[in-house]
C-alpha cells in the first residue's frame, strides 16, 4: 500500500509547523501536504518544554503552545491541519528513503512517493552512554528534547521536591533546567568541563554576571570537570555523582544537557554532507534538486562572511521553514544585496532589493536610532531605482526614509546587531553571528521573566 503527495515534510518540529503555515498562505490546495512525525503530536513550540512546561504553577501544556505561537501567528491544533487538508503521520517514523526514487519507506510497512521533500527532522540528545559513562537506564536520569522527556521530568521533579539535582552541562538548556528545578524547590548543583557557563554564547563577564544571580537563588557550580560514573541503589536508580577531579555528589535526580547530534542517518550516502549536517544552497535545497533541508540538520550559506553554517536555534527553525517554501513555490525570485559601511570596522551593512524594491536589511553596531531607522525604512519597502546610489548612501537612505513612518517594526535584535527581513529574497543572507546574538538577547528576556518568580 501507498500514498503521493505533491510535497512532504519528515519531522513534526518546529520548522514542520512553520512550514505548514507558510504552505496555505500561500495557497497550498487540500491532499498536497504531509506531515510525518515520530512524536504522536501535532508540531509544538519546542522551546516551552525547558520554560513554562516545567513551572510548578499554572504550567503550560498542548494545546496552548502548538506552532506557531512562538512567533505571535495562529495555532496549528490537529483540527487546524484537517481543516486545511494537510494530512498529518503521527508517531510513525520512517525506516528508509530513497531520494533517487523519491519516496519514503515508514516502520508500517507504508511507501509515501512526494514530488518535493522537506527535511525538517531536527536533532537528537547527545547521551551520556556516548561519552563512556554507564547510565543503566536509570529513571531518575532525565534528557530534554521532545514532550515525552518533559513529562518525565515534570514526573520526576515532583518526586524529588527538597531534594537534591545534579545538572550535566552548562549550555542553554542547562541552565534553563537549572532555574526550573531551583523554581520548584529542588538543590541545585551544576558540572560542566569549561570555565563559565554557555561558552558559546557568553563571555567570561556576562557569564558570571548570570552565574552570580544564579548562586544568590542557591545553585552551586562546579567547573573545570566531567562526569565520570553514576552510584546506584538497588532499585537501579542514581544516589550519587562521581566527577573526575574525585568530588562526589549525592544524587536524587540527574537532568542531562551535553548538546544535540543532527538527524541524518536516513540521507548519508544520498545527499552532499559537511559539518555534521545536510549541506544546502542559499534556497535550502540539497544535492538533489527534489529535496531540501531545514532547521538543526541544515548546513547553509552565509553570504556576508563567505563560510557556511549550522545553527541550532529555534529562530533559524522558524525562519528557515518558511524561506524554503517562498523558494520552493517562486524559484525564480532572487534578490540583490547592496552593501554599506567600513566592513574592516564596528559599523557596516547591507541592503536587500528585489523588483525594485527594499525587502531587507541588516545592520552591525549602530546607534539606536540607525536601527529604528533601518528597521522602519525596510516596514516601508521604499522604491530603489539606483542600488548604487543607495549603496552610496547607506545608512543615510534609511534614516531619510524612516522619517515617513513612526517607529512600530519588530526586528531580531541583540546588543549591536539588527537584522530585518520583510520578504524572503531567496538567498540565504542571514549571518551566524545575528541569530547566536539574538539567542543571547532571548536568554537575557527569558531570564528576566523567570528572575521576577525565583
Amino acid at each position: 500500500m501507498g500514498r503521493a503527495f505533491e510535497y512532504v515534510i519528515v519531522g513534526g518540529g518546529v520548522a514542520a509547523g512553520y512550514a505548514a503555515l507558510e504552505f496555505t498562505n500561500r495557497g497550498l490546495s487540500h491532499a498536497q501536504l504531509c506531515i510525518i512525525s515520530e512524536e504522536p503530536v501535532a508540531p509544538y513550540e519546542r522551546p516551552t518544554l525547558s520554560k513554562d512546561f516545567l513551572l510548578p504553577e499554572a504550567p503550560a501544556r498542548l494545546p496552548s503552545f502548538h506552532t506557531c505561537v512562538g512567533a505571535n501567528e495562529e495555532l496549528l491544533t490537529p483540527q487546524w491541519y484537517e481543516e486545511h487538508g494537510i494530512e498529518l503521520v503521527l508517531g510513525t517514523r520512517v525506516e528508509s528513503v530513497d531520494v533517487g526514487q523519491k519516496s519514503l519507506l515508514t516502520v508500517a510497512g507504508e511507501t509515501i512517493q512526494y514530488e518535493i521533500l522537506i527535511i525538517a527532522t531536527g536533532a537528537q540528545a547527545l547521551k551520556l552512554e556516548e561519552f563512556g559513562v554507564n547510565e543503566s537506564k536509570a529513571e531518575n536520569v532525565c534528557y530534554l528534547r521532545d514532550l515525552a522527556d518533559a513529562n518525565h521530568l515534570v514526573d520526576v521533579m515532583q518526586s524529588c521536591a527538597g531534594g537534591n539535582a545534579v545538572v550535566i552541562g552548562g549550555g542553554y538548556l542547562a541552565m534553563e533546567c537549572a532555574a526550573s528545578l531551583v523554581t520548584n524547590k529542588i538543590n541545585v548543583t551544576m558540572v560542566f568541563p569549561e570555565a563559565h557557563c554557555m561558552p558559546r554564547l557568553f563571555s567570561p563577564k556576562i557569564a558570571t554576571y548570570y552565574e552570580d544571580y544564579y548562586e544568590s537563588k542557591g545553585v552551586k557550580f562546579i567547573r573545570g570537570t566531567i562526569l565520570s560514573s553514576f552510584e546506584f541503589d538497588s532499585n537501579g536508580k542514581v544516589t550519587a555523582v562521581n566527577l573526575r577531579d574525585g568530588s562526589r555528589i549525592p544524587a536524587d535526580m540527574v537532568v542531562v544537557g551535553i548538546g544535540i547530534r543532527p538527524n541524518t542517518s536516513l540521507f548519508k550516502g544520498q545527499l552532499a554532507m559537511e559539518k555534521g549536517g545536510i549541506k544546502v544552497n542559499g534556497k535550502f535545497k540539497t544535492s538533489n534538486d527534489s529535496v531540501y533541508a531545514v532547521g538543526d540538520v541544515a548546513v547553509f550559506p552565509v553570504d556576508l562572511c563567505g563560510k557556511i553554517h549550522r545553527l541550532e536555534h529555534v529562530d533559524s527553525a522558524r525562519k528557515s521553514a518558511k524561506h524554503v517554501v517562498a523558494a520552493i513555490l517562486e524559484p525564480d525570485k532572487t534578490g540583490e544585496a547592496v552593501h554599506f559601511g567600513d566592513y574592516l570596522g564596528t559599523t557596516f551593512g547591507a541592503y536587500w532589493i528585489n523588483n525594485g524594491h527594499l525587502v531587507g536589511s541588516f545592520l552591525e553596531g549602530g546607534t539606536e536610532e540607525e536601527f529604528e531607522a533601518i528597521a522602519n525604512a525596510t516596514r516601508l519597502k521604499p522604491t530603489v531605482d539606483d542600488p548604487a546610489e543607495v549603496e552610496r548612501q547607506g545608512l543615510n537612505f534609511a534614516l531619510t526614509v524612516s522619517k515617513k513612518m513612526k517607529p512600530q517594526t519588530p526586528r531580531i535584535e541583540a546588543g549591536t546587531s539588527s537584522l530585518v527581513l520583510e520578504t524572503p529574497v531567496y538567498a540565504w543572507h542571514v549571518t551566524a553571528g545575528v541569530v547566536l546574538a539574538a539567542s543571547i538577547s532571548a536568554f537575557a528576556y527569558w531570564y528576566g521573566r523567570r528572575r521576577r518568580r525565583w
